[in-house]
C-alpha cells in the first residue's frame, strides 16, 4: 500500500462527492474533522513511514457535531457505579490537580480512537512510587513465583494496605496509570483470569493485593481492565518531549515511543512483549481513520450513494493498517523473549484479552464477529474495554446494521462490502501472526545493548 492510495482517502472530496476537499467540505462531511484554523494549509502532513496522514486538529467540543450514536454512547457511559470525583485541588499523584475533563465528557472516538485523552502518566509520585517499583520488578521477574514473592513482601511491609487507603485521592488519569501497573503485576503473577472480588480468588492470590486491585477497579469504573488495552494503551510515552501540544493520536503516530514499564531490564534491548504492546498502540493511533469512517457509515442506508465510497476508503485504511503491522513483524521477531513473557501472552490470549480495540471497532461496522462467534462471546471480548468504549461499540452494532445487509445482496455495492470484510479478516490474521511471533520460543539470550 503506497502513500498515494492513502492520500486519496483524505484529499478526495467528502463521501459521495468528487473533486478536492475544501475547509467547508471538511466541516460539512460526516465523520471528518475540520482544521482548527480556517486559514491553515489544506494539504495533509504525512506521518513518517506510515502512509497515513496525522489527524487534523479537532473542532472544539461545543462546535463538533454529535451523531445520535455518539450521544447514545456518551449517555450510556455516564452511568458509572459509585464513582466519586476526586477531591478539589491537587490529588495525590496528580501533577495537574483536580479532576480530568475526560471523567465527565462523553467519549469521542473521532478525536483519538480509544487512546487515552492525554499521554499516560510516566511516573507516579508520593506513596504510589511503591506500586511503580513493584510493577517494574514484576515485569522482569524470571517466573511467576518470583513475581508472587514481590507481592507478598509488599503485603508484609503494609505497603499494599497503605496504597489501598489512598485510592480515593487519585485523579482519574492517575487511577488509570495505577491500573496499568496493577495489570502488569497481575499477569506477571498468573492472576489475570481472577475476579478480585470473588471469594474464591482469596485462595489463589494475595488478599491485600486483591483489595487494592478491586479498589482501583472501582475508581475507574471497570473491573476487567487486566488486558491489552490497559497494558498497551496506558504503557507508552514519547521518547522525547514534544515541542508543542499535538493530538494524542498524531503524537503516537509520529513520535518514537518507549514503554513506561519495560518487560526487559534497563540497559537491554526491548523484548518481544514490549514491541507487541507498542505495535498495538501504534495500530490504535493509525486506526483513527477507521473510527471516522465508522461514524460516517453509521445510520447510512445500503443504497446511499456515499456508502460504497466510504467502504472503499475503509478497505484502503485496513490495508494500510495491515502494512503497518507487517513492518513491525521483522523487529519483533528479532527481539529477545523469556518464558515468563510468553506465559504472560498465553494467559492474556486464554482470557480473550489481546484483540486491539480498533479491530473490535471495525468488527462492529462490518459484522465479521457475528458470523464466526456467538453474540455472547463477542461481548466477552469487549468486557476488557471501559464502559464508554463498550457503549460506543454497541451503538455502532445497531446503527451500522443497515450497511451490513449488503452481505445478502448482489451488485457492485455488495462486492465492495465483501471486500471490506475480507480486508478485515486479513488484518486480523496479520495481527494474530504478530502475537504468535511474540510468543514463539527463542534461544537467543537477552544481550546487553551496545
Amino acid at each position: 500500500m503506497g502513500d498515494t492510495a492513502i492520500m486519496k482517502t483524505t484529499t478526495a472530496g467528502p463521501v459521495g462527492t468528487a473533486g478536492p476537499m475544501t475547509t467547508a467540505d471538511l466541516r460539512a462531511a460526516p465523520g471528518t474533522m475540520a482544521p482548527a484554523d480556517p486559514g491553515a494549509t489544506a494539504g495533509p502532513v504525512m506521518a513518517p513511514g506510515s502512509g497515513i496522514p496525522p489527524a487534523a486538529a479537532p473542532l472544539p467540543a461545543a462546535r463538533r457535531p454529535m451523531g445520535p450514536w455518539r450521544a447514545e454512547a456518551g449517555a450510556q457511559a455516564a452511568v458509572r457505579e459509585g464513582d466519586e470525583p476526586p477531591p478539589a485541588g491537587r490529588a495525590e499523584g496528580d501533577a495537574d490537580g483536580g479532576a480530568d475533563p475526560a471523567a465527565v465528557a462523553p467519549h469521542d472516538p473521532c478525536a483519538h480512537g480509544f487512546l487515552p485523552e492525554r499521554p499516560p502518566v510516566r511516573s507516579l509520585i508520593g506513596t504510589w512510587t511503591r506500586l511503580d517499583a513493584m510493577a517494574r520488578a514484576a515485569a522482569i521477574a524470571p517466573d511467576r513465583e518470583a513475581a508472587v514473592a514481590l507481592v507478598e513482601r509488599a503485603r508484609r511491609a503494609d505497603e499494599l494496605a497503605a496504597l489501598r487507603q489512598r485510592v480515593s485521592r487519585l485523579s482519574l488519569r492517575n487511577a488509570e496509570a495505577a491500573a496499568m501497573r496493577i495489570a502488569v503485576i497481575a499477569v506477571s503473577c498468573g492472576w489475570c483470569g481472577i475476579d478480585p472480588q470473588a471469594p474464591a480468588a482469596r485462595q489463589v492470590a494475595d488478599e491485600a493485593f486483591l483489595d487494592l486491585w478491586a479498589a482501583i477497579a472501582h475508581r475507574i469504573g471497570h473491573d476487567q481492565f487486566v488486558a491489552l488495552p490497559t497494558l498497551a494503551l496506558h504503557n507508552w510515552a514519547p521518547e522525547r518531549k514534544p515541542r508543542r501540544h499535538i493530538p494524542i493520536d498524531q503524537l503516537a503516530r509520529t513520535e518514537t515511543l518507549v514503554p513506561i514499564v519495560r518487560w526487559a531490564p534497563e540497559g537491554q534491548p526491548l523484548s518481544r512483549l514490549d514491541r507487541l504492546m507498542l505495535a498495538a498502540t501504534r495500530l490504535e493511533a493509525h486506526g483513527i481513520w477507521l473510527f471516522r469512517l465508522a461514524e460516517t457509515l453509521a445510520g447510512r442506508a445500503p443504497d446511499d450513494s456515499s456508502t460504497p465510497t466510504a467502504l472503499r476508503r475503509l478497505v484502503r485504511v485496513q490495508h494500510a493498517l495491515r502494512t503497518q503491522l507487517q513492518a513491525e513483524a521483522a523487529e519483533l521477531s528479532a527481539a529477545p523473549a523469556t518464558p515468563q513473557q510468553r506465559a504472560v501472552l498465553g494467559a492474556l490470549a486464554g482470557q480473550g484479552a489481546l484483540e486491539p480495540p480498533v479491530l473490535q471497532a471495525a468488527d462492529a461496522v462490518l459484522g465479521i464477529g457475528a458470523r464466526r462467534m456467538r453474540e455472547g462471546r463477542r461481548q466477552l471480548l469487549r468486557r476488557h474495554l471501559p464502559a464508554q468504549h463498550r457503549a460506543w461499540l454497541s451503538a455502532m452494532d445497531r446503527h451500522c446494521a443497515p450497511v451490513r445487509t449488503l452481505a445478502h445482496r448482489g451488485g457492485p455495492d455488495a462486492a465492495v462490502y465483501r471486500e471490506a470484510q475480507e480486508s478485515l479478516i486479513a488484518l486480523r490474521r496479520t495481527y494474530t501472526a504478530l502475537v504468535q511471533a511474540a510468543a514463539r520460543p527463542t534461544t537467543a539470550p537477552l544481550t546487553r545493548a551496545a
